[in-house]
This record gives structure tokens, sequence and C-alpha cells, in this order.
């Protein structure tokens, strides 16, 4: 079939792409590429469409499908679009994505080139002609082009070579493509996601969740967008989630179960409800984590998966909770985060969190009680403070006590509660001791970065103290602001200000953290504090291998690349991933950045990236199944080549 034929026919209705497709992540090498191909009359592939009956079919966007059969693209969606774009100036109605990946497209006569328009490059060589325009105005519009070559007396004689460069260009639309039916009534949509998948062997795969929300689109079409604008909305106030985990708390609240496939008989009106009260649970569960725990925005959000667990619960008492249920059921949230409860198999442990919750002996007592039994004991111990990195278990912890108790900045003396502060941006990382004098004294990374040498200041004391020793500055925090220091757990004997007692502060301040931990917990606890009693777990001697994040700029540096993921329609890593022994929870390893399910979700290799780390932490991530990457340059190249470049959606 023509590619003029094909747009056509996605002008008409008789072509769309599947609900279950994602967005458009093309990027303009990709198109420019494709372009080319094409001009030069070279192989592209063919098409894989599913031939359906449109009153049954589940398509993106708000175009009418023509009656009878349709064509739905399975294999070629980013081929397609592209070339829609380019064609006809516009993108397709099924489009979802970032137009600027085909807009302003320009190719040179002379030297045959594709390139996108650059105004000093481009704007005085006549040769550059705007490749959508030509293709709007099709052959009629040679002569046009023809006069404005041959009144340039330097082209004129070339004239007839640019004007045959010119039909070639003009006879891409009159390209064809082969394109393979999935045909008949057997055609069920898990089949023909499966065929989708193994077709799409290079591309972005489909997750158990993506079928899902095919399945639900099928019936409720506006289901995805209207869960994308609530997830943005999450996102402009500092948490970062994804449609798989709104999806999961959607299916707790219906089913009471967290495996997807719970989801596939109910109906668009079960949906939207569920969804309704869901997002409404969400909500309420994220005010309650920001407001009582303080932990308020996405990097110190620990174990996010306990959100669909606290989403069930709230939903069974219709929200309403007296205030000791709530504590309570924060207690139970914060003590999962602490260790690593969502760390190994998410389902599995939502599963048995939500069995808990169910039944006459269920409730908020049995989920501690199990929580309790497969990790040891709930009270915290100095040695759990022995972790180090901005991606070290306990760091979350030290968050929230400094924005839950009564924590004080150093250079205005004011609380830093959460309901006084703004996100991450109002505060920094502060190391205690200073990196750059601890490197002179040849301590290692290990100890320069480790919790107890971290406090949260606001970024204007932060950059007073630079890196002065606090034999100096620690003086003048208690002098013009008494009791500031014991507020961050500062010990308050002189001797271990000194940098040479560097060790003997980190080991009296990590007594300090572990007893505040403790206090807060049974203030949550409102007295009932059976659940500290008894031996607490034991406290690993070794401390996890890898550095994780080591500074702030580190951390904005994996942001960037984040942003970039998001802006090829890829999912985000997950920032200083907690790799943790499934069976026991304990920390094994802080990576950087990970996608622990592949970038392809659940259907390919767990990526990781490694900067700067020992050969240790490289084989442990090699043994564990992660393709590794220790630098952002690598990444991207395999970004660019092995998900977006080798195969399409």
């Amino acid at each position: 079939m023509k590619i003029s034929t094909i747009l056509d026919h996605i002008d008409n209705g008789h072509m769309a792409l599947p609900e279950f497709q994602r967005g458009y992540v093309w990027n303009r090498d990709q198109v420019r590429g494709l372009l080319d191909s094409l001009y030069r009359r070279h192989p592209v592939g063919g098409l894989l469409v599913w031939a359906t009956e449109s009153k049954t079919a589940a398509h993106r966007g708000d175009g009418q499908l023509a009656p009878g059969v349709v064509k739905l693209l399975l294999d070629g969606q980013q081929r397609i679009t592209s070339l829609y774009g380019v064609v006809r100036g516009q993108p397709p109605r099924f489009f979802d994505g970032d137009k600027q990946a085909f807009t302003g497209l320009r190719f040179h006569l002379g030297n045959e080139t594709f390139g996108f328009y650059q105004p000093l490059k481009m704007k005085d060589d006549p040769l550059w002609v705007d490749v959508t325009e030509l293709m709007q105005k099709g052959y009629l519009g040679l002569g046009e082009y023809g006069n404005r070559l041959n009144s340039i007396p330097e082209l004129a004689p070339n004239s007839g070579i640019y004007m045959a460069r010119l039909g070639q260009l003009l006879g891409i639309p009159e390209k064809e493509f082969q394109i393979e039916e999935v045909t008949g009534n057997d055609k069920t949509l898990d089949i023909v996601v499966d065929i989708f998948n193994r077709v799409n062997s290079g591309g972005t795969k489909l997750s158990k969740g993506d079928l899902a929300l095919a399945k639900i689109c099928a019936e409720w079409p506006e289901a995805r967008v209207a869960m994308k604008a609530k997830l943005q909305e999450w996102k402009d106030v500092g948490y970062s989630f994804n449609l798989d985990w709104l999806l999961r708390s959607v299916n707790t609240v219906m089913t009471g179960e967290a495996k997807f496939q719970y989801l596939h008989d109910k109906s668009a009106e079960e949906v939207q409800d569920g969804l309704t009260r869901a997002i409404k649970h969400i909500d309420k569960s994220l005010n309650l984590i920001s407001g009582r725990l303080g932990i308020d925005h996405d990097r110190v959000f620990f174990g996010r998966f306990g959100v669909p667990v606290m989403v069930r619960y709230m939903d069974q008492h219709k929200g309403a909770l007296s205030e000791k249920e709530r504590d309570k059921l924060l207690f139970w949230f914060a003590q999962a985060g602490m260790w690593g409860c969502f760390s190994g198999s998410t389902e599995s442990f939502i599963d048995q969190d939500l069995a808990a919750l169910e039944g006459e002996e269920g409730g908020l007592d049995k989920l501690l009680e199990q929580l309790r039994l497969w990790h040891g004991g709930l009270r915290v111990e100095p040695g759990h403070f022995t972790g180090w990195s901005l991606g070290a278990r306990f760091y979350p912890v030290l968050y929230l006590l400094t924005r839950m108790g009564q924590a004080r900045d150093w250079g205005t003396g004011l609380p830093l509660k959460a309901s006084l502060l703004g996100k991450m941006s109002s505060l920094e990382v502060h190391h205690i001791f200073p990196k750059a004098q601890l490197k002179k004294l040849d301590y290692g990374r290990v100890e320069i970065n480790a919790l107890a040498n971290f406090c949260f200041l606001t970024k204007d004391t932060n950059l007073d103290i630079r890196d002065r020793l606090p034999e100096v500055y620690f003086e003048e925090v208690e002098k013009n602001h008494p009791g500031a220091l014991a507020s961050q757990w500062i010990p308050m004997d002189k001797k271990l200000w000194k940098i040479k007692n560097f060790r003997d502060f980190l080991e009296a301040r990590k007594e300090l953290l572990a007893a505040e931990v403790n206090s807060r917990m049974e203030e949550l606890l409102h007295g009932d504090t059976r659940w500290l009693e008894g031996p607490s777990a034991a406290v690993s001697t070794s401390t996890a291998i890898g550095s994780g994040i080591t500074s702030a700029e580190e951390e904005e540096q994996l942001e960037v690349l984040n942003v970039w993921m998001e802006s090829h329609g890829l999912p985000r890593g997950l920032m200083a991933y907690d790799f943790t022994d499934p069976e026991t929870g304990e920390q094994m390893a802080v990576f950087d950045l990970a996608w622990p399910n592949g970038i392809q979700e659940e259907l390919s290799q767990p990526v990781a990236i490694l900067m700067d780390e020992s050969a240790e932490v490289l084989a442990l991530a090699n043994q564990a199944g992660f393709r590794s990457f220790t630098n952002e340059k690598e990444f991207r190249k395999y970004v660019q080549k092995e998900i977006l470049s080798s195969g399409e959606s």
C-alpha cells in the first residue's frame, strides 16, 4: 500500500492506533534517517496491522473510525506518524508525543541531505527546501520552484538536476509499504498484545499494567488521559509516580488484590468509580505522609508501594480514621519503608499486606504483626545509621526526623518542619564535617558520606558555613541560636567537635539519632508500644557496598538524565535504587540510577547506572542480571540504539 494511501486511511478513519500502543518517541535523527532512506529508495520495513471491527476497536485519539473493518497499527507507528507529520504538516489525531521531532525538516538540493531548520545556516541558501511545504504543494508547485531556481544565475545551469531531485523527493509518498494483517475472530486483545510484543522485540514493549490499561480503555477511552492528568498534578507538587503505580491503587481499591489480572472483567463504570476512590485516598495518604511524617517529595518517598495498601484500608473505612488509626497506619508505612518491605517482589508483599487487612481478624494490628514477624523487631538501633550516601536506607529517615521533630536551621534558628518549608529545593544536605577537610586527612568516601555526617539546612546557611570545621562554626551556632545544635542531634561534648575525633562523633550521633527515631515512632503509637518491644532485628556488621549518590551535584546530574528519558517517552529510573536481599529486605548495595524491571518494563533486562563504583558493585549488579553502565554517555548510546532505534511500536 502506498504511503499516500495509508495517510488517507488515517484521515478517513480506516486506519488508527490501538489504545494499548504507547506514545510517539522518535527523535529528529530517526526522522531524518527515515526520510533519507525513502528518498534513496532503501528498504525501511513493512507494517503489521490488526484488522478488526470498528465498533469494537479501542483506538487512541478522538478521531472517528470508519464503519466496517479498520486496521490498527501494531508495528510501524513511529514511521507512519513521522511521515504523516512531515507530509501533512501536523500530527495525526492519535498523536501523543513531541511534534518538534518532525517539524521544520529541510532538504538540500545540492548535496541531497536532510536537516532541521537552522536560521543562520539555511535562511540565505536557496537550495534548502522546506519538505512539508513541498509535499503540501505537490507536483503543481514544481513550476514555482523551477522559476525560483532559474531566477538565480549561479543556480540556473543546474536547475534540471535540482528539479529531478525535487521530483524524487515528491515521490516519497508513492513508496509502497508491505502490509501484513492479523485477522480472525479468535484474535482477542491478549493474543494481539502477545503478537505485538513478539514482533516488537527491539522496541518498547507492553507491561502487565499496559495490558490492563488497554482493556480498561477499550470500554473507557478517556481512562489514560484522566490518569495522566492526575499523575501530572502529583508531579507538579514533587511526587513522580507512573501509570502502573496508580493502576495498582485502583486495583487494590476495587479488588483487594495486587495482580492486574483481577481488573480484566471490570466494567468502565466500575473502573471510573475505582479511580475516583483511589485518587481520593491517595491524595489523603500523601497529605498525611507529608504533613505528619514530613516526607514531602519524591527523593525521600521510600516505600511508595505501601500507598496502595493504605488506599485499600482507607477505602474499607470510607476514609474516616481516628487519630490513633491514622498514626498507626503511618507507623506501618514508615516502618515498611525503613526495612525495605517493598524492595523485593512488590506484588507478593502487597498481596500479603492486603490479605492481613481482610476478614474479621484482619486490620492494622495484624498488618503490623506480619511486618514484625517478617523483619524481626521494629526498634531502631544506632547501627542502623551505619549506612552512607544519599541512597542509604535511613537517609529518608533522617529527613523524616528533621521535618517531624524539633530540628532547627543553624543560620536562622527557625524550625525545619514540613509546614514551614517548601520542597527539597529549600533544603540542602550538609556535611557536618566538610568533605574537603576530611579528604585532607585521607578519610575514605564511606566515612565522609556517612549518614551521621549529614544534616539538612537551608541553602543560605549551607553556603555561609562553607568548608569550615565544626569546632569553629558550632560555637557560632550555639551562641546565636542556643539549642539549635542539639535539635539536630549533635553531641554536645566539644571534644567530639574536633576533626581528630570524627569517628567518635559519628558513633555518638548515631546513638542520638536512633533514640529520636524510636521516640517519634512511640509518638505515632500513642502509648501502644508493644510493637517496639522485644529484641530488635540484628544489625548487619557490614555496610551495603556502593557509594550511591554522594552529593547534590550528582543527584542533579541523574535528574537531568531522567528528564531526558521522559522526553523520549521512556520511564524514569529509580534514583539511589535500594538493591536488597529479596528474602530478608537487607540492603546489599545502592545503585545510582536503576530500572529494576527494565526500561521496557517487566519484559527486558534490568538496567543500572553505576558512576565511579568499585568492581565489587559492578559484579553484584551483573550477577543480579542488571546491564550496567559506568557513565552517562554510554547509557544514552544504549537507549538511542537499542531502545529507540532498533525497534518501534
